[in-house]
């Protein structure tokens, strides 16, 4: 990844917009993950994530997932995702398992699906 070129991506935090995202978003699934996106007015690439009880019970494996899933955003999206776009990763089952490089794949291939990559 060249680090100079790349933005940090702004993170969502709200649960207003995560709401707005679910309703009004494109939405892309893969066994690793499931991408939401949605265009924005603020000019800046932003990104949420996802991980809920029925993924696992176990607080400790579900914040693993999370984090996968934060590396795999910060790797990939500051590269191939849009401007102006809100991107949501939802952890599923086989987010924690999958190799990396796999759930770098499913990733991209969520982007091109959904019409969202540049």
């Amino acid at each position: 990844m060249q680090a100079d070129t790349a933005k940090p991506l702004e993170t969502i935090k709200k649960r207003a917009d995560f709401v707005r995202m679910n309703a009004s978003c494109t939405k892309w699934v893969s066994h690793g993950l499931v991408l939401q996106v949605a265009p924005n007015d603020l000019g800046q690439c932003r990104v949420g994530y996802t991980v809920t009880k029925r993924v696992d019970k176990s607080a400790v494996k579900r914040n693993r997932i999370k984090r996968r899933l934060r590396a795999v955003a910060a790797d990939i999206l500051p590269l191939h995702a849009k401007e102006s776009c809100d991107y949501v990763l939802i952890g599923r089952v086989l987010s924690a398992t999958r190799p990396y490089e796999t759930l770098q794949n499913d990733l991209k291939w969520c982007l091109e699906k959904t019409g969202y990559s540049k």
